[in-house]
Formats: structure tokens, C-alpha cells, sequence
């Protein structure tokens, strides 16, 4: 395939959100066997070779893939909007989370907190640069504060993916620092 942001993204519309695009069919964890991957993206056009696959998992800079620990299968991180069980345990978050956004959401999130939409989990960073860059995907990023430890305290359970983002099934807006919004 042609290059590394064109092919990281046609992953993840396929290891995400729809495998049968290409004629794939995702264990209950998400994973894939690499070589079943390989041959239905070659069965498509979308030749690709294991070693570039790998190569891509391995400089990711937001670490979106996973390949197994036996190097048999892939599978993303997070950020699903299919049915899946990633296997994470419920962890103790940092005291405050990011979420980057855009002034265009801010009423909705006023109102409503942070959603999961499609997705399995609401997506929070430890920095506040990570949340500038999510944000900034959609125009000029505004970046929320979450009260993770208080969110902790009253029951909300927190996970943390393999590539470090933090994930939770929402954010009501009492525990959004809405001040430099």
C-alpha cells in the first residue's frame, strides 16, 4: 500500500470498525491471525508484507496495534466501535485526565458530559499535550480537565490500553473543569 498514514488508517477501519470490508472476521478479543490479515488486504489490492506490517506496529506513535506476544495475531488497542472484549482490568487512575475536543462539542458536553458515541469508551490522556493533539484532528483543539480521582471516588471504573490511553464508559459534566474553555 501506498503510505504509512493511508495504511495505519485503512487498519484501523478494519481491525476497528468493519473487518468484513475486506472478507475478515474478528476473534472476541479483536485479534487476527497476521497471516489471515495479510492475505485478505492481498485479496483487495492492498498488498502489504509482514515485515512493513510489523515495522508500522512498531513506530506507531500512538501505539494503535498490538501484535501478540507469540507474533501470530494483531489486533488495535482501542477505539472499537464493534463488539469487543480487550481484556483490560479496571485500574486506579491519576488524579486528572485530559480530552481534547472542539468549541463545536462544547455545548453538548456541557450538557451531557463526555459520550462513548459508537466507540466502546470514552478516550482520556495523562497529557495534556496528547489531548491538544486529538483535539487539534478536528480544528482548534480546547482541552478538558477531568476529575479522574473524584470520577474514582463515586464509582466509575477506569482502564488503561495497552498504548496508554485511558478509557471509561463516561464523563458526567460535574467532573469536567469547563474553566479555560
Amino acid at each position: 500500500m501506498a503510505n504509512r498514514h493511508a495504511l495505519s488508517k485503512f487498519l484501523s477501519f478494519v481491525l476497528r470498525h468493519h473487518p468484513e470490508a475486506i472478507g475478515l472476521e474478528l476473534a472476541a478479543d479483536g485479534s487476527v491471525e497476521i497471516d489471515a490479515l495479510l492475505a485478505a488486504l492481498a485479496r483487495h489490492d492492498k498488498t502489504l508484507d509482514r515485515a512493513t506490517l510489523e515495522e508500522l506496529v512498531a513506530s506507531s506513535d500512538k501505539q494503535r496495534f498490538a501484535i501478540s506476544a507469540d507474533g501470530t495475531k494483531i489486533r488495535a488497542n482501542q477505539g472499537h466501535s464493534i463488539q469487543v472484549e480487550l481484556g483490560l482490568t479496571p485500574l486506579a487512575p491519576p488524579a486528572a485526565l485530559f480530552h481534547g475536543t472542539v468549541a463545536r462539542f462544547l455545548s453538548s458536553i456541557r450538557a451531557n458530559g463526555l459520550l462513548k458515541g459508537e466507540r466502546h469508551h470514552v478516550h482520556l490522556s495523562e497529557s495534556r499535550e496528547v489531548a491538544v493533539a486529538v483535539g487539534s484532528r478536528r480544528g482548534k483543539a480546547i482541552v478538558l480537565v477531568v476529575d479522574a480521582a473524584g470520577m474514582a471516588a463515586s464509582g466509575f471504573e477506569f482502564f488503561r490500553s495497552d498504548n496508554g490511553v485511558w478509557l471509561t464508559e463516561q464523563v458526567p459534566p460535574n467532573f469536567i473543569d469547563f474553566a479555560h474553555t
